[in-house]
């Protein structure tokens, strides 16, 4: 429900706080007093189009904030949690207009895009007038408020999830035929590939071990006539060792007779021999390790360019041609095993359809029951309004080779005006008056079922009275026991109905410097005063005032 609204520096409304409560309130002024401003300030609050010429004149800007307490399983609170908005008891909807044209949009303190406004607003509040088609002209929303009406949103909500999986089935299939016929489409290049690299053989890491041994036996081919060399200095003919191995004898048999004087250098010719010895020896061990096979080099370079040509084929690196085998292979597999799960997801494509049939004629056959029901109440409240021989219609086609989130159903709202006449859309066949007055019909019949709590009527009995103007406002009335109805209006059989009633009029401040637009609640004897107003007119007589107190004491 609308709790309050407060309104700064719109056209001609300074500043105005509106406290509201629920059932339903009027307000009644005369011509050019402000109530269009009223809800044009409200509109804007709710999301509407902004517009500079909104702004009072000499303001940077003017603010509009709408209190609303809402249910606490409201759609609109859902809205709010999934947009990251804190969803507080109130919801409270604030927009700036700037003079420059500009907006800003708010909803519980927190800065949001109109489009996010105008989407809670929307679900809080209808304001609905004689030229309105808000609520008619959009098929979505007749399909909706049908639905609503006969209890079939569960139905719906299972359709919308199996079209869903449908949807989802077929997305499979498509996305495997295209991998099938990618994989037909590359299958010879494919399974050369897969050949060629299968023999190959890539491992990982293989072609820098190869690089190592290949620099490593190229090294070793380069040095070898150098370890011949130096075998042959050590260990050929010239080979120093023999030599002094019996120069040493000979000084050892000098120092047996007694020459000890050839002690030292014994000593040092024996440590030659031994450093001699391990010189023998580390050249034992790289002779050994030197020893390889020329063909071990051809090998290993044979295989390292095999992987190298294979990488550049591939436009790849050699450790990425194990991927690439990969790749190639699972293609293969793709199309051996392909056509065998395409099959099976067309299986469960058939399933999923089967599904969604059955649940969409499930929701048709509701449906129709659903529109006939709906034709029927809202026909039984045209003849009080003088639609008596008007007739509302549901027009249901099914078309069962339509797939969608909705099932099978086109749901639009039709009217004949006057028998013998062609039945259309009702925004198409009703005039300014008879559109009201079916909304208010189909509004009455449809408050119980998925109505906004908040309705707003702008000038719905215009160009009616008497026994018209009585029905229309015996049905607001009915309206605002289920939801709060905030009526505009000039007729006083309509403002008799509520039970809280708004005076809007323009009022000079500061000896006439500028006009503004006050709303003021009237007591009884003030609203006795305004209903008899707006029954006499200019001049309000002792006739009229005792006709509104009449009027007021029946509805009362």
């Amino acid at each position: 429900m609308l709790n309050a609204l407060s309104v700064r520096n719109i056209v001609l409304i300074d500043q105005l706080d509106l406290a509201l409560d629920g059932g339903m309130t009027v307000l009644t002024g005369e011509t050019g007093a402000g109530k269009s401003i009223l809800l044009d300030a409200l509109t804007l609050a709710l999301g509407g189009r902004g517009d500079a010429a909104l702004v009072r004149s000499g303001q940077e800007s003017g603010q509009v904030v709408a209190v609303l307490q809402l249910a606490a399983d409201h759609p609109a609170r859902a809205v709010l949690r999934d947009n990251a908005i804190p969803d507080d008891e109130d919801v409270i909807l604030r927009r700036v207009q700037f003079a420059d044209g500009r907006t800003r949009a708010f909803i519980n303190d927190q800065p949001v895009s109109a489009s996010l406004l105008q989407r809670v607003g929307s679900q809080i509040v209808e304001i609905h007038g004689q030229h309105d088609d808000r609520a008619l002209v959009d098929v979505a929303t007749h399909r909706a408020a049908l639905d609503a009406f006969g209890e079939l949103e569960t139905a719906a909500a299972r359709v919308g999830t199996a079209w869903q999986e449908l949807s989802d089935a077929q997305d499979a299939v498509v996305a495997q035929q295209a991998l099938v016929a990618q994989a037909l489409a590359a299958e010879d290049y494919a399974r050369h590939t897969v050949d060629e690299l299968s023999k190959l053989k890539p491992v990982a890491g293989e072609e820098e071990e190869l690089a190592g041994r290949r620099q490593h036996l190229q090294q070793v081919e380069r040095s070898a006539s150098d370890v011949i060399e130096i075998d042959d200095m050590l260990n050929g003919p010239a080979a120093p060792a023999p030599a002094l191995a019996s120069l040493m004898r000979r000084l050892m048999r000098k120092i047996d007779g007694g020459q000890d004087l050839f002690q030292p250098l014994v000593d040092t010719l024996d440590a030659s021999l031994v450093a001699l010895d391990r010189t023998g020896d580390a050249l034992d061990d790289l002779k050994r390790e030197m020893a390889y096979d020329p063909a071990e080099l051809e090998g290993v370079e044979e295989r390292l360019f095999a992987l190298r040509g294979a990488a550049r084929k591939h436009q790849t690196t050699c450790d990425e041609l194990v991927g690439v085998l990969a790749r190639y292979s699972a293609d293969l597999d793709t199309l051996q095993s392909g056509e065998a799960r395409l099959g099976a997801l067309r299986i469960a494509e058939a399933r999923a359809l089967e599904t969604y049939r059955k649940l969409a004629e499930t929701l048709s056959a509701g449906r129709a029951k659903a529109a006939a029901a709906l034709g029927k109440a809202v026909g039984a409240e045209l003849p009080d309004l003088k639609l008596g021989s008007a007739r509302f219609i549901v027009d249901h086609q099914i078309d069962k080779s339509r797939i969608s989130a909705a099932g099978f159903d086109q749901i639009a709202f039709h009217v004949q005006t006057n028998p013998g006449t062609a039945a259309g859309p009702l925004l198409k066949v009703a005039s300014g008056g008879e559109l009201s007055r079916f909304l208010l019909a189909l509004k009455v019949v449809l408050a119980a079922s998925g109505s906004a709590p908040v309705l707003i009527f702008d000038e719905i009995d215009t160009g009616v009275g008497g026994a018209v103007a009585d029905a229309i406002g015996r049905r607001l009335a009915r309206l605002a026991g289920k939801v709060q109805v905030l009526a505009v209006t000039h007729a006083p059989q309509v403002a008799a109905r509520a039970q809280r009633h708004l005076l809007i009029e323009k009022q000079a401040v500061s000896e006439g410097a500028f006009m503004r637009t006050h709303v003021k609640p009237l007591g009884t004897d003030a609203r006795q005063e305004e209903v008899a107003r707006m029954l006499a007119g200019a001049k309000v007589t002792d006739e009229a005032r005792a006709a509104a107190s009449k009027l007021l004491s029946e509805v009362g």
